[in-house]
């Protein structure tokens, strides 16, 4: 199978990407692991997307401040003049999206101007951590499922654009640095896609993590699958933590089976707060924001403050919370939550701000392979990202990657010799890959979780090479999407706990003594810069 551009995911990166290589008169393929909008991580988000205009300064700083000050400037000035245009073009003209309008009394921000070709009075601006305003466009706390459903939609209905579902990229087709498109998987069987450029936009690694936010299938496939081949990663320390995620282990009233879900950012924008188990509300003690102080200072406090008593609740009480998040109140009315008692909450692994490393049209440092959404570093988050700007990321360097794979990629598909992996040894049963993920989960949570210590990221890496080591001894003879998966999974968290052992604190990344103290312990700061981490590639022996 030949096309101009192979874009792996379908998230809204990936999307984007496809849009835009379409546009630009490439013959697109998507491959996707999904079968349903819900088994991409932007269909789950919540919060929306950020946007301005007479404030792109504003803006700016607070997406600098949020990442602790490290975010690429470039790269921050690149989303932030462009979030208006491409939210217009892709969202309002092109699918339609309808964004809450404001309701009666409701003007928006004043300081936001013109949001997205219309007076900001026309729609319901919220405002989340971080944001010193009210700047985010969203549909309910569901914004993500009303962008990417009418995006496949119209993708699907595109000519010039193919997309082939429940399938799995394995490896990417190299020939001397040059990326030729990649193997897949699916139905069953394992083909060769050749492709001019290749867009990897497979997510996060949610699946590194026994608790996480993302849906199930986030296993770092993109970062792993770039890394094997020899591209540069970046800022793998850097794994953000969501403050508010429904936490069933500490409600007496939830049922055995209850899951978590995630509790927008924008609930605390309109008033709610954090208590902990006495009743006591906490975060003003911390940062003079209180619960809108930044992602990675809000998630240590709720950690602190569970393991100091106990339990933390997020407490509605003072707002509609029915009114204004009818979504999030159906959700906790399906687990029995009393709204009365509050929210019980935890952090939950969230979102990769690093990964494969990328430039301003999602470039990596390997000719024709392009990476673009959560698992791609463009720098714009730096060591912790701003709340409602992933959705936004994702479709600016999606638009950009597009533009410029298509411009590569038209017309220089080429077939070139490849081994197929080998798949000679029996399957193995389901419970292998789960018992190999509970292992992995664990190993993660404890280690390399939102505190870290020096000793204990040592044992994370010394686990996760045997783990590893297990794992590469069943996949050289067996092809499956577990197997893979958990591979991927492997190699993620290796270059996760990695990269945590040779950066200074920063952000998300939090390293401590035993004691619990903020250290500062580390090397010249964890693969940052142009050529920071290249040619990762994990091994056995690490």
């Amino acid at each position: 199978m030949k096309a101009d551009v192979l874009v792996v995911g379908s998230g809204i990166a990936g999307c984007a990407a496809a849009l835009a290589a379409a546009r630009e008169g490439a013959d697109v393929l998507v491959v996707t692991k999904a079968t349903e909008p819900e088994d991409a991580a932007s269909d789950w988000a919540q919060g929306g997307i950020a946007v301005t205009r007479s404030a792109p300064a504003e803006f700016a700083a607070d997406i600098r401040r949020a990442s602790d000050d490290t975010a690429d400037p470039e790269a921050v000035e690149t989303l932030v003049s462009e979030s208006r245009a491409v939210v217009e073009d892709v969202l309002l003209d092109t699918l339609g999206v309808e964004f809450d309008a404001a309701g009666d009394g409701d003007a928006g921000d004043p300081d936001s101007g013109d949001a997205a070709g219309t007076d900001a009075a026309d729609f319901d601006l919220a405002r989340e951590a971080g944001h010193s305003s009210r700047r985010i466009l969203h549909v309910d706390a569901s914004t993500g499922a009303h962008v990417l459903r009418p995006f496949l939609k119209h993708l699907s209905a595109r000519d010039g654009v193919r997309i082939v579902e429940d399938a799995m990229a394995l490896d990417l087709l190299t020939e001397e640095g040059t990326v030729r498109g990649a193997t897949v998987l699916a139905d069953g069987e394992v083909e060769p896609v050749f492709a001019g450029a290749t867009v990897l936009a497979t997510g996060g690694i949610g699946d590194c993590y026994a608790r996480s936010t993302n849906p199930a299938g986030a296993a770092g496939d993109g970062v792993a699958m770039a890394a094997l081949a020899g591209a540069t990663v970046s800022d793998m320390q850097y794994v953000q933590f969501h403050p508010t995620a429904y936490d069933p282990r500490t409600d007496p009233r939830a049922d055995d089976d209850a899951r978590p879900f995630l509790v927008s950012e924008a609930v605390r924008g309109e008033g709610a707060v954090l208590r902990d188990a006495d009743g006591r509300r906490f975060m003003p003690d911390v940062h003079e924001d209180a619960e809108l102080a930044p992602r990675d200072v809000v998630a240590r406090a709720v950690s602190r403050a569970r393991d100091r008593t106990g339990r933390v609740v997020l407490d509605v009480a003072d707002l509609a919370f029915r009114g204004e998040f009818p979504d999030l109140a159906a959700l906790c009315d399906d687990r029995g939550v009393d709204l009365d008692a509050g929210i019980p909450v935890a952090p939950s692994e969230h979102f990769l701000c690093g990964g494969v490393a990328v430039d301003d049209r999602g470039r990596t440092s390997l000719s024709r392979l392009f990476a673009v959404g959560e698992c791609a570093r463009t720098g714009v988050h730096g060591a912790n990202r701003l709340a409602s700007t992933s959705l936004l990321e994702g479709l600016v360097w999606g638009v950009r990657a597009g533009e410029t794979a298509s411009d590569r990629g038209r017309g220089e598909a080429e077939t070139v010799e490849y081994a197929p992996p080998r798949d000679s040894d029996p399957a193995l049963p389901d419970a292998f890959a789960d018992t190999k993920f509970d292992r992995l989960g664990r190993t993660m949570d404890e280690f390399v979780g939102i505190e870290r210590t020096p000793d204990g990221l040592d044992t994370a890496r010394a686990r996760l090479r045997r783990l590893k080591g297990e794992v590469d001894a069943y996949a050289r003879t067996r092809v499956s999407r577990a197997v893979y998966e958990l591979r991927n999974a492997c190699v993620a968290s290796l270059l996760v706990a990695r990269a945590a052992a040779d950066a200074p604190s920063a952000g998300c990344h939090s390293l401590v003594d035993p004691d619990g103290r903020e250290g500062s312990e580390g090397g010249d700061g964890g693969e940052r810069g142009d050529d920071a981490g290249q040619g990762v590639t994990p091994s056995a022996d690490d």
